[in-house]
């Protein structure tokens, strides 16, 4: 094991990477920076062009990582699984090769491991987030539990979003209880089926309140994000914001439907 300041030995760090050699050597870069060391770090690519795939492999013996690959790109779900299949430290850092450890990360990712071996029923601790979970509860050491309310009057949509692909932590043993990740979907459709699940199995987690402080996410225009989403939501015009308050209401309801018709594990 490394004389690193920070050392994680009964984590995995597990990056998922597709086509961003240069963001995964950043990455991998930071980490360093910070003086962050795991007791495993596992690459899952998801069939990567050539010379991404290459420039990887290139990497391997500087960073020590395990390497685990697809010949063909087969979408998020089978690139979690097949990652989360080659860890095997107890617990799990998932981090996506756009992100980039901030100076916030040590000492807050330290508190959020005490956290997970003093609760055995936690779950999921997340560190990322476009916007805050709607629904918290005070934890402490700047962490809130996240609260599902199912009612339907508990009208904001991000409700349904208790789990992310963002970075967070989890047990290694997650698929034992929520199964695996839906393959053959797009990135979104896989997430939220995760999410599902979470909440379907009684998942409890925790979101760093000061969410954007431990990570920041960067994508160049060389290495540009692979998830497109439409803008049309952030538009201001009077017809669009009156188009998505009728949409989001909709996306309660719906979400609410399928979340009591999806299967408990």
């Amino acid at each position: 094991m490394t004389n690193a300041a920070h050392i994680f030995e009964d984590v995995s760090l597990l990056i998922t990477h597709y086509n961003r050699s240069s963001s995964l050597e950043r990455l991998l870069l930071a980490f360093q920076g910070l003086d962050c060391a795991f007791g495993q770090t596992v690459v899952s690519d998801d069939g990567s062009r050539p010379e991404h795939l290459e420039a990887v492999k290139q990497l391997q013996p500087i960073f020590g990582f395990k390497l685990v690959t697809s010949t063909v790109n087969k979408g998020l779900g089978h690139n979690m699984n097949k990652g989360q299949d080659a860890v095997q430290a107890p617990y799990t850092l998932y981090v996506q090769e756009d992100f980039v450890p901030k100076p916030a990360f040590p000492e807050n990712f330290r508190k959020a491991m005490d956290m997970m071996h003093q609760e055995q029923d936690l779950d999921i601790v997340r560190f990322y987030a476009y916007f805050k979970y709607p629904y918290l509860k005070p934890y402490g050491k700047g962490f809130s539990e996240m609260v599902f309310r199912k009612q339907i009057w508990w009208a904001d949509h991000l409700k349904f979003y208790i789990y992310s692909d963002h970075p967070h932590l989890r047990r290694s043993s997650f698929f034992t209880k929520f199964g695996r990740y839906t393959e053959g979907r797009k990135g979104d459709a896989t997430e939220f089926r995760m999410c599902l699940s979470f909440i379907k199995n009684k998942g409890r987690g925790l979101f760093f309140e000061e969410y954007a402080a431990m990570f920041d996410q960067k994508n160049s225009s060389a290495e540009p994000s692979t998830m497109a989403r439409s803008n049309w939501t952030q538009q201001k015009a009077v017809f669009i914001l009156l188009l998505r308050w009728f949409y989001l209401k909709f996306r309660i309801l719906k979400n609410t439907i399928e979340l009591a018709n999806s299967k408990q594990i």
